[in-house]
C-alpha cells in the first residue's frame, strides 16, 4: 500500500515507519527534519516541509492509498494552534487526493467520562488539558470530513516491546490508575486499520490486557 505518514520522526512516528516497511508499504515520511529518521531515511520517500504548508502537504498526499497521522506537541503545557491547522491541510490534502483511509493518533484523555478518578480530575486537568483539547478539536474536524477514517485512543505511551496484548474498543475500560501501553503495540494497531474495516468511523480505546497487568504486578512483586 501506498503510505503517507505525517509525524513520522516522533517516538511513536519512528515506530509506526518502521513496521509499515517491514510489512512491506510503500512509505513516504512527512517530516521537518529528515535528519530525525535515522537509518529509516534511506528506506522511505522523504518529503520535507511543515503541515502548516498546505502546498508541501498536498504534495506528500499525491498518489497515496492511506495515511498515517501521529502528529506531536512539542509542549504538552500548552494549545498547539500550528497542529491543528496542519490536521486541516491534511484532511483537505487526503480529500483532494482521494486518499481512501486515514489513521489518527489521539489519546484516551479525550473521553474524561471513561477515566478513573485520578486522570479525570488531577492528571489530565492539570497536566494534560491543552493536549486532550488539540485532540479533540482534531477528532472534530476528521469525524466532519468526507475520508474513511479510525481515530486511535492509547493510554500513556511506554518504549517497552511490542507484545500484541492489548484491548482495544469504544467501551473497554482501564484495570490501572495509570494504563500504559507500548508505542510499538500502538504502532502495530493503527496499521492494521488500514486494511481492517471493525473500527472504521469509531475511536476505539487502546489498553493493556488483564493478562499483561497480572504479569506486570507479578514481576514487580
Amino acid at each position: 500500500m501506498k503510505l503517507v505518514i505525517f509525524g513520522a520522526t516522533g517516538a511513536t512516528g519512528q515506530q509506526i515507519t518502521a513496521q509499515a516497511l517491514d510489512a512491506g508499504h510503500a512509505v513516504t515520511a512527512f517530516v521537518r527534519s529528515p535528519a530525525k529518521l535515522g537509518a529509516l531515511a534511506a528506506r522511505v520517500r522523504v518529503t520535507t516541509g511543515d503541515v502548516t504548508d498546505r502546498a508541501a502537504v498536498e504534495k506528500a498526499s499525491d498518489g497515496q492509498e492511506a495515511a498515517v497521522v501521529a502528529l506531536g506537541a512539542t509542549n504538552p503545557f500548552r494549545r498547539m494552534p500550528g497542529l491543528t491547522v496542519g490536521m486541516h491541510n491534511i484532511l483537505m490534502a487526503l480529500e483532494a487526493a482521494h486518499v481512501s483511509r486515514l489513521v489518527y493518533l489521539s489519546a484516551d484523555t479525550v473521553d474524561r467520562r471513561r477515566l478513573n478518578f485520578l486522570r479525570r480530575r488531577v492528571i489530565v486537568p492539570v497536566l494534560l488539558a491543552a493536549t486532550a483539547a488539540d485532540h479533540e478539536l482534531d477528532e472534530a474536524m476528521i469525524r466532519q470530513s468526507r475520508l474513511a477514517w479510525v481515530i486511535v485512543r492509547p493510554p500513556m505511551l511506554t518504549n517497552g516491546a511490542r507484545t500484541g496484548r492489548y484491548r482495544a474498543g469504544e467501551s473497554v475500560q482501564a484495570e490501572t490508575p495509570v494504563p500504559r501501553l507500548s508505542r510499538a503495540d500502538v504502532a502495530a494497531f493503527m496499521l492494521d486499520q488500514l486494511e481492517d474495516d471493525q473500527f472504521l468511523g469509531q475511536a476505539p480505546t487502546l489498553l493493556p490486557s488483564a493478562s499483561l497487568y497480572a504479569r506486570s504486578r507479578k514481576e514487580t512483586r
